[in-house]
């Protein structure tokens, strides 16, 4: 299983759009355009078919964190 697969599965378990996908990666300063989403959910054998790169799903994931939990609440130091 690639990156690909990983982010397809995602994508249909998790009921996400295209737009929300986008949204969510920019939760994290990552931007892509739907363009380049929509050649990664293409079949292999597409001639606008594109890999996933891990840093992508890396981003994915991390920002799919704060979409579902919320941002990180800082903690006060101690002292």
């Amino acid at each position: 299983m690639d990156n690909n697969d990983i982010m397809k599965k995602l994508r249909v378990a998790l009921h996400l759009r295209d737009d929300e996908i986008i949204k969510i990666l920019s939760l994290v300063n990552f931007e892509v355009s739907a363009s380049e989403l929509s050649a990664l959910f293409r079949k292999e054998d597409h001639p606008n078919y594109k890999p996933c790169g891990d840093q992508l799903l890396r981003n994915f994931l991390n920002g799919l964190v704060i979409h579902l939990r919320g941002p990180m609440v800082k903690k006060e130091g101690k002292g």
